[in-house]
């Protein structure tokens, strides 16, 4: 089953988050749109200053295809601060697990969490990949252009990126949508 997280979902879920290194995780993820695979090799290395802003730099993304891709302001203070509190190289990943399991095993103890505090079992069907739908979805419903988004999110093509990653629009992009049409 597919999820794709409302902002409020989202800050909900990154409040959950059992500690500093899960919640940096899960927002790779659905502010960066990392893969799994990708969050366990991100070092505060990869974190570039670009004349588009601060990206983040993906060595390896799926395919072994290099990428960047826009990182927020306080994710960044995040990452600082942890690289700050370790006495390891600035190029050792930020978050400390090695596996893909151990991401899923978060998110899962997470989304339980979640579903038993909110009584909403939609949380019960959430997955580290549904972050990166999310992402997608998100920049979508603030009308990003969706050829900037596969560039940012490595995808090849733009019928890729429609047909698996593309959810349903935000109430706030339906509202924007529906104040265009009079007759509405």
């Amino acid at each position: 089953m597919k999820v794709w997280l409302s902002e409020s979902d989202t800050e909900a879920l990154l409040d959950a988050a059992g500690n500093t290194e899960q919640r940096i995780a899960f927002a790779l993820g659905v502010r960066c749109g990392l893969r799994s695979h990708e969050i366990l090799e991100v070092t505060p290395d990869d974190v570039v200053p670009t004349d588009a802003g601060r990206m983040l730099i993906v060595e390896h993304g799926k395919g072994d295809k290099y990428r960047e891709t826009p990182i927020p302001s306080d994710l960044v203070r995040q990452i600082e601060a942890v690289d700050d509190m370790r006495d390891e190289s600035s190029d050792t990943p930020v978050i400390s697990v090695t596996t893909t399991q151990s991401l899923r095993n978060w998110i899962q103890s997470t989304r339980e969490r979640l579903a038993e505090q909110t009584d909403d079992d939609r949380w019960n069907h959430l997955s580290l990949h549904d972050l990166r739908r999310t992402w997608a979805t998100a920049l979508g419903s603030k009308e990003v252009d969706p050829l900037i988004i596969c560039q940012w999110g490595g995808w090849n093509d733009l019928e890729t990126f429609l047909e698996h990653y593309k959810g349903a629009y935000s109430p706030e992009a339906q509202r924007r949508g529906r104040n265009k049409v009079g007759w509405l």
